[in-house]
Parts: C-alpha cells; sequence; structure tokens
C-alpha cells in the first residue's frame, strides 16, 4: 500500500466519502487510489472555483466535510475565493492539494510555488506530509480538524513522492477534542429576558436557521411574544410552505437600523458577539450615506483623514478649535465635531 492509498482509506474510515477533484500530474497517484478504493466517490470539475464552491455546498447541505484534490499551489489558488466562502460559513473540507516530489521542489519548476503560504489565509489547519509512512496520520488529523467544533478547512499538501512510496497503513481519526456545547447560565439569563416582557429580538445563524431550529423558534415566539429574524449572511436557511417564515437583518445600515432601534433585548443564538468596544462596521466601509452615519457617530469615516473642529463642550478636552484631541501623544479615533455631544458633557466621548 502506497501513500496515497493509505490516505483514501484513511478518509473513507474517519467519514469522508466524496471527493470534488481538479488534478494534475502530481497527483496522478493518489487518482489511481480514488480508483482502487470501496467507499470513496469522486467527483471531477473542469475548474478548481468549482471543486472547492462543491465541497463548500457539500456541507452546508449535509454537515459533514467531503475532500478535494488540487493541483499544486496554481490549483489552490484557483480555488481561494470559494474557500473563502466556506471559511465564512464555517465548512469543514478536508483540501487536499499536490505537490512535487520533496527531492524536486529545490529546482524552482515553473509551478513551484509557496503551497503553504498560499493556503493559510483560508485554512485553520495546514500540513505538509514529509514521507509516506506519515500521511495516513496526517490525513487523519486533517479530519479531525475539519470536524472539530466550529468545523474548519483542514488543507494537507501532498508530495508526489509521498504518495508513490511505501506506507504503513490507515490511520485512526482522533477523537473529537471539542464538542459544540452551550452555557447553562447563558440559557437561564435569555429565559429570563425573554419573560421580562420587554421589546427582545431572537436573532439565529448557524444551526438554529434549520428546520428543527426554527420550529423551535416558532415555540419561544408564540409563547414569549418576542421578534425572531436571521442575521444577514448565513450558511444555510430552511424555507418553504409549512416552515416558520422569518426575515433577515437588512443589508444595508440605513435599512437596519430601525427594524433594530425599538428592541431592549437581542438573543444571540449562535451569533458572534463583538467586543463593546466595537465599532458598527459594514461590509465594504465605502463612502456614502453608511460612510456618514459612521462619521457622524464615531467622529471619523471609514476612510476619512482631515482636521475637524473640536467639541466646545464645557469641560471637553477637544474644546481647542482646529485640533483633535490627543491621548499619550496619539489622536484618540473617537475624536468628534462640535455639536455630537449636543452640548451635554455627560454624552461627551471625552467624558468617558
Amino acid at each position: 500500500m502506497n501513500g496515497a492509498e493509505s490516505l483514501v482509506r484513511t478518509l473513507v474510515a474517519g467519514g469522508v466519502d466524496v471527493c470534488f477533484a481538479n488534478p494534475g500530474t502530481s497527483e496522478m497517484h493518489f487518482v489511481a487510489a480514488l480508483d482502487r478504493v470501496e467507499g470513496m466517490r469522486c467527483v471531477l470539475g473542469l475548474f478548481e472555483g468549482v471543486v472547492t464552491g462543491a465541497a463548500d455546498g457539500y456541507f452546508r447541505m449535509k454537515g459533514t466535510p467531503a475532500s478535494t484534490l488540487l493541483h499544486l499551489g496554481p490549483g489552490l489558488a484557483n480555488g481561494l475565493a470559494n474557500l473563502h466562502n466556506a471559511k465564512k460559513a464555517n465548512s469543514g473540507i478536508v483540501n487536499i492539494v499536490g505537490q512535487h516530489a520533496t527531492y524536486h521542489i529545490e529546482y524552482n519548476a515553473p509551478l513551484t510555488s509557496d503551497i503553504e503560504g498560499l493556503a493559510r489565509p483560508m485554512s485553520a489547519w495546514v500540513r505538509t506530509s514529509p514521507d509516506a509512512k506519515s500521511v495516513a496520520t496526517d490525513g487523519a488529523a486533517a479530519i479531525a480538524a475539519a470536524k472539530s467544533a466550529p468545523p474548519q478547512i483542514a488543507t494537507l499538501i501532498l508530495p508526489a513522492d509521498t504518495a508513490w512510496n511505501e506506507a504503513d497503513g490507515i490511520a485512526q481519526v482522533p477523537a473529537e477534542s471539542q464538542r459544540a456545547n452551550y452555557s447553562s447560565q447563558a440559557v437561564e439569563t435569555a429565559a429570563k429576558v425573554l419573560r421580562g416582557g420587554e421589546q427582545t429580538l431572537l436573532l439565529l445563524t448557524g444551526s438554529a436557521l434549520t428546520e428543527r431550529g426554527l420550529a423551535l423558534a416558532a415555540q419561544i415566539a408564540g409563547k414569549t411574544g418576542c421578534k425572531v429574524m436571521g442575521q444577514t449572511y448565513n450558511p444555510r436557511m430552511a424555507r418553504g410552505r409549512g416552515r416558520f417564515s422569518i426575515a433577515r437583518i437588512p443589508y444595508v445600515i440605513e435599512q437596519a437600523l430601525p427594524i433594530l432601534k425599538d428592541f431592549r433585548h437581542i438573543i444571540l443564538v449562535e451569533v458572534l458577539r463583538l467586543p463593546e468596544q466595537a465599532e458598527p462596521v459594514e461590509a465594504r466601509g465605502l463612502r456614502g450615506p453608511s460612510h456618514d452615519l459612521r462619521r457622524r457617530k464615531f467622529g471619523r469615516g471609514a476612510g476619512g483623514a482631515g482636521v475637524r473642529r473640536g467639541c466646545q463642550t464645557a469641560g471637553c478636552k477637544t474644546a481647542s478649535p482646529g485640533r483633535d484631541r490627543k491621548t499619550d501623544g496619539r489622536a484618540d479615533p473617537r475624536f468628534h465635531r462640535a455639536g455630537d455631544c449636543d452640548g451635554d458633557p455627560g454624552k461627551c466621548y471625552c467624558r468617558r
């Protein structure tokens, strides 16, 4: 059994039984192993973006990782856009990338590149197998990483000689070191808020937007009167006749603010919670109405520059016109213009 076959058999034993592939000559031994090993389905994609996009969609719909097979650094680079989407969606993928034989890399062939450097921005786990006997163990570790909580992209780089040399056999996938869980204290706090009778929004994403999650949300809303919405972008959202239908928070800030302004509480279900000090941002940071909104609230736009008049509130440290507030010699990003605190020192950022 060579290294490629040991990896394919490890994938199948670890529950990864689909490989979306766009291979080249460096991956031929792995392709041959895909054909030999029972239980593995190989799906050819004519472009690497199709391969990585299919693996992303497979996880979103089925909830289990697929594997990919890409040709060297350029092939990986062609598939990075959809790996980016997969990363944002917390999709688990075992991303296998071929590499020149270890002894050939030093000759800097036309397709030689820093594959690990290309992979890291989109991968939570990256490893290059050093020899054939390590391939199965590395593959098992990649499966464990892809199935972790939260799921993630695991990129395994397979030099050609590690695929064709003799290996020891398959490897067992390590037990999950971290499982998705919840805080009982957070559940009790949320229940208390929901029973309080104040305007409350239940904001969902992830598995909370599956058919079962939405059914539970419908029961909570029926019992407590809370509003239920989805966040703007979601990996998957169950829709259709007979299912609890909810709206998403609008993409445009000016449209979202009127919807959210009356809520006293927002309960986050699988939604990323930002630090309290974080400024609100829009997806692009462009100039325009949303840019002006940020400037009005925080004093500087996403790309704004220049000196503005200081605040005239009595006691405000920016009261000197035409000067930015300074903190230890550095400009404070919370600097605001005259009138932004409505003349009330209690609302002045310089008082905080």
